[in-house]
């Protein structure tokens, strides 16, 4: 169904549709020029999946701090990381945001608050739990978010995590984007038949659902999750149903290979989280004709230049190979002087 915005939230809409837009746009662009073979990096796309991502960050304040798993491109790029600085990084190069020793699954921009993404499955959930407590010590004002997906709730990390932000009470909100696989493998045949909104509360944790692909949806209950857990209240299971397009891993489509139907998938598509934004936006006269021909000739426009100044960087000198990839031990200390010296 086409979400029905009251004219006060037409505004809100159209601008959460534009960020959707955008980082379809950039998502899109990369697909298309993956067989390139110069982006020598595995890539997870995020395509059918904004929704989540844009709702949630729009349910938080800009300095709030956020963190992802390895399907990280729309957290990243909708916190407002630097798009230059991310397809650097899957070209390779000096200036990308992980100085191009990450590839795609290794995005961050600390000057937008997004603390990192890495590609084991769960790790993140015990970080973003750490930065939560570190903001409870610091008394700082601020939620975390830690996105993702619904796999990562049968890591044994998760529950270590959940389990200690529910005894402290801490600032924090996890997102569950349930896109209903695993790579290949559906939650039938990976967990026993219950909601997974039964996890938070067998850690005393509050739970809240959604449809994902409802941007606005999504943003009223991430405003009330972040209030719940910027108030002291403790943190929040936010549970949200989404869907993606593309094979796992790479730029295309998979369908073909039967661990899902056709059918789901055009029945998911017709959720397009785009689409059921711009029909409430041209029902209510809202988006004008051509207007949003003029925002993907923009987005393409920046896209293209993002490409180009990518392409264009040096590679990291392999005098560098190892710079950054370990922590430095401490110098050892002295040992104080004893005794008398001969």
């Amino acid at each position: 169904m086409t979400p029905k915005a009251p004219p006060k939230l037409l505004g809100p809409l159209k601008a959460l549709y534009a960020r959707m837009l955008r980082i379809r746009a950039i998502e899109e662009a990369i697909a298309a020029r993956y067989a390139e073979q110069e982006m020598r990096c595995p890539i997870h796309l995020s395509i059918g999946q904004e929704g989540p991502a844009v709702g949630v960050y729009a349910g938080l304040k800009s300095d709030d701090y956020a963190l992802s798993t390895h399907r990280s491109h729309a957290h990243y790029l909708g916190k407002g990381g630097d798009l230059k600085a991310m397809l650097a990084e899957f070209y390779g190069r000096a200036d990308g945001c992980s100085v191009g020793k990450g590839g795609s699954m290794h995005l961050i921009d600390p000057s937008v608050g997004f603390l990192g993404a890495t590609p084991i499955v769960g790790a993140t959930i015990a970080i973003a739990t750490g930065v939560a407590f570190g903001v409870r010590m610091k008394g700082e004002d601020r939620v975390v978010a830690a996105f993702f997906g619904e796999g990562s709730t049968e890591e044994g990390v998760f529950h270590e995590a959940m389990n200690f932000a529910s005894l402290k009470k801490l600032p924090i909100v996890f997102v569950c984007e349930n896109n209903l696989y695993s790579v290949y493998s559906p939650l039938s045949v990976r967990q026993p038949k219950r909601p997974l909104a039964a996890l938070a509360a067998a850690h005393g944790m509050k739970a809240l659902k959604g449809d994902g692909n409802d941007v606005m949806a999504t943003k009223a209950l991430a405003e009330k999750a972040a209030m719940h857990a910027r108030s002291g209240a403790g943190p929040v299971f936010l549970e949200l149903e989404t869907y993606r397009w593309r094979e796992h891993c790479g730029p295309n489509y998979d369908n073909d290979i039967g661990y899902r139907t056709e059918a789901e998938f055009l029945k998911w598509k017709r959720r397009d989280p785009l689409t059921r934004c711009e029909k409430a936006l041209r029902a209510a006269k809202a988006l004008a004709a051509g207007e949003k021909e003029a925002m993907l000739a923009q987005f393409a426009a920046e896209i293209d230049a993002a490409f180009a100044w990518a392409k264009s960087r040096p590679y990291p000198d392999a005098c560098e190979l190892l710079t950054d990839v370990y922590a430095e031990a401490p110098a050892p200390a002295k040992a104080p002087r004893t005794g008398v010296a001969a």
